[in-house]
């Protein structure tokens, strides 16, 4: 928190390329996907949707481990490996010469790369005040979002020109010098590290081993891993909000590469657009998002004057979302409906934008709340026992009974 702005902006801003770059994999090279099928010798659509989402499927898994790790070793390794072993396994999708080694390095791929998702909330939290987390956390909220979309208009050029395994050596040129760049730039934020780094360092120098770091958590390595997976379990579980949440947040995000999916065939098929030019038809949902940073960065100034000089509290943030949850059902309804009785090619765009701006509004305002609310890290018990008191309370029960 004390860090001079310049170093901890500079590490930020390499968290969130690297947040970009990530999300843009999992679908740059899908326009592409007919080179693939002729290049390895498959035709199944089955297959071929694999090949594109197996990527994500990575995303759900690697997190159970990634984050125990990063509140054991610290934040700056688990970014620094996992970035290296990215960057290979993405040269290795490119060297493929089977469809199953590209499911499999595809997978390890999306692995690798959900660490930036995992860990860059946190990185923002160690490092920025609540008050002034609004505009770094929409540029890093960008990533997972903005990547995506950009993908398939640059990979639907690229595939159609050089070929789609240069798909793969872009990313993977791109990746490389972000992970070169943070091997020098990023420094270590999460707190209970640094503070156990500064008293080892007091009790070597000094040989009293009294020196002992306040947030030094309880237990052995073994049980730290295991309450570190077990805790977003009980977040997830026993806390309504946070279910709610993440349950919302995992619909819409379905919504967002349910049109990944659909869009190209439809543009192509039946607007009859070419190959690498169906890549031109994310563009909608991309505009659309950056009218939803704009106008959430208006609503959180409107929001915080009108608050000056009260104590930030987490429930500014829900405002913006209402526009965003009204968005997207309207912006689905218009893509779906225009895009079956063949409308005019930039209204389903339109639609998509709808979509894109509520993704947006909800993302970024969502992420802040919770990484606000979420108790701290070394408070275990306590946790449990707030939560359930929640829950209790949600039911009309509270603790009467």
């Amino acid at each position: 928190m004390n860090w001079p702005p310049r170093k901890r902006w500079f590490g930020l801003i390499l968290i969130s390329i690297i947040t970009f770059i990530t999300p843009l994999a999992s679908s740059m090279f899908a326009p592409g996907i007919e080179f693939v099928e002729n290049d390895l010798g498959f035709h199944s659509v089955v297959t071929a949707g694999l090949v594109v989402s197996i990527y994500i499927l990575g995303y759900a898994f690697a997190p159970l481990i990634v984050a125990p790790l990063s509140e054991i070793v610290g934040r700056v390794p688990v970014y620094n490996i996992t970035n290296v072993l990215y960057v290979i396994f993405t040269i290795c999708c490119g060297l493929s010469n089977s469809v199953g080694m590209l499911i499999a390095f595809r997978f390890l791929a999306g692995c690798l790369g959900s660490t930036p998702l995992v860990l860059g909330g946190g990185s923002i939290a160690d490092t920025t005040p609540p008050a002034q987390r609004a505009g770094i956390m929409s540029l890093w909220a960008m990533g997972p979002l903005l990547g995506p979309v950009v993908g398939p208009i640059a990979g639907g050029f690229l595939a159609a020109r050089v070929g789609w395994r240069w798909v793969f050596y872009v990313i993977a040129i791109a990746a490389g010098v972000v992970t070169i760049a943070g091997f020098f730039f990023l420094h270590e934020t999460y707190h209970p590290i640094i503070l156990e780094k500064r008293a080892a360092k007091l009790r070597k120098e000094t040989g009293d081993q009294a020196y002992q770091s306040r947030l030094k958590q309880p237990g052995t390595v073994k049980q730290i891993f295991l309450r570190a997976i077990i805790r977003p379990m009980k977040l997830l579980f026993l806390s309504p909000i946070c279910a709610i949440f993440s349950v919302y947040m995992a619909v819409i995000y379905g919504y967002l590469y349910l049109i990944f999916t659909t869009i190209s065939p439809i543009y192509i098929g039946q607007y009859h657009w070419a190959q690498d030019v169906a890549g031109l038809s994310f563009l909608g949902i991309g505009i659309g998002m950056f009218a939803g940073l704009f106008t959430f960065g208006f609503m959180a100034k409107k929001i915080q004057a009108s608050h000056a000089g009260e104590e930030h509290k987490p429930e500014w943030r829900l405002p913006p979302m209402i526009p965003g949850g009204f968005a997207i059902p309207v912006g689905l309804f218009l893509y779906g409906w225009t895009a079956e009785k063949n409308v005019f090619w930039l209204v389903p765009l339109i639609g998509t934008g709808l979509v894109g701006f509520g993704l947006i509004m909800i993302f970024v305002n969502s992420a802040q709340y919770m990484s606000m609310v979420t108790p701290a890290d070394d408070r275990i018990d306590a946790c449990q026992h707030i939560l359930g008191r929640h829950l209790l309370d949600i039911c009309g029960l509270g603790y009467g009974c």
